[in-house]
């Protein structure tokens, strides 16, 4: 991040049982207005709660997808705050309190800030993820978890990967990314009986359950750390195919391999 870019605080906090809520905070300097953006509604009182405390004022929220633990309290949060609603055109019909929508490649600028839509279908059909490249942050709702990826729901799995291959190819390696759920550590569990001997996932799983015995987050990670330790992302390594006995597949047909075995772990 350079010298001269505009700062900006991030809030993450717990929502219903599993899911993460974010809030995105720029503030008003010289180089515009500033703003707070949240990412998805989970559950609104969480999201007033944490504004009350910091004096922020929404202006943005900016949805993944459709699913209702993403966008159930939208709704009553833009009707407290008047926030700007922007999320995936493919369901302008599905989710209340839109007041724009966007596709794939679209650039909005909330909080002064210019958010890249990503479409990443797979999951969901609308599933968008948002990046902002001057702050190296991206939240990509339910389709990369830190050391997962969402169960697919509406795509199918050469769709998912799609979706996985674009992010691994626009994120630059120090991207922080946020996503919408606390699954790490059931992702550790799972990504060990597919990448037993990977040197960075034992790292990595060490450090999740540490952070899990005390209670604390396993997020943001970062595009670089999921590219080394991620096994929805390493459907091309040597080792996996060979423990999967797929070495002349797809790069897509291990991870269509891998994601099945992770729905029945």
């Amino acid at each position: 991040m350079s010298a001269d870019t505009r700062p900006a605080v991030i809030r993450q906090f717990p929502c219903l049982d599993d899911n993460f809520g974010v809030l995105f905070h720029v503030p008003e300097s010289t180089s515009g207005p500033g703003g707070t953006i949240a990412f998805d509604v989970p559950d609104a009182d969480p999201y007033k709660q944490v504004l009350k405390e910091t004096g922020w004022t929404l202006t943005d929220i900016l949805v993944t997808h459709h699913h209702w633990d993403h966008v159930q309290g939208l709704e009553k949060l833009k009707a407290d705050t008047g926030a700007r609603v922007t999320g995936p055109a493919l369901s302008r019909d599905r989710i209340g309190g839109l007041d724009a929508v966007v596709e794939d490649g679209d650039e909005v600028t909330a909080a002064g800030i210019a958010f890249k839509a990503i479409g990443t279908p797979g999951h969901t059909l609308d599933q968008i993820s948002w990046w902002a490249p001057e702050l190296s942050f991206a939240h990509t709702g339910d389709t990369l978890f830190s050391l997962g990826c969402g169960r697919i729901f509406e795509g199918d799995p050469t769709m998912m990967w799609t979706s996985l291959e674009k992010l691994m190819r626009l994120l630059p390696p120090a991207t922080d990314i946020y996503c919408g759920h606390e699954y790490t550590l059931s992702n550790a569990r799972f990504a060990r009986t597919v990448d037993p001997d990977n040197a960075a996932l034992k790292e990595r799983v060490a450090e999740v359950e540490r952070l899990r015995e005390q209670g604390l987050p396993t997020l943001p990670t970062t595009m670089a750390r999921e590219r080394a330790t991620n096994p929805f992302l390493r459907a091309g390594d040597a080792a996996i195919r060979s423990r999967l006995h797929l070495e002349d597949a797809s790069d897509a047909e291990v991870f269509a391999e891998i994601r099945r075995r992770k729905d029945t772990f």
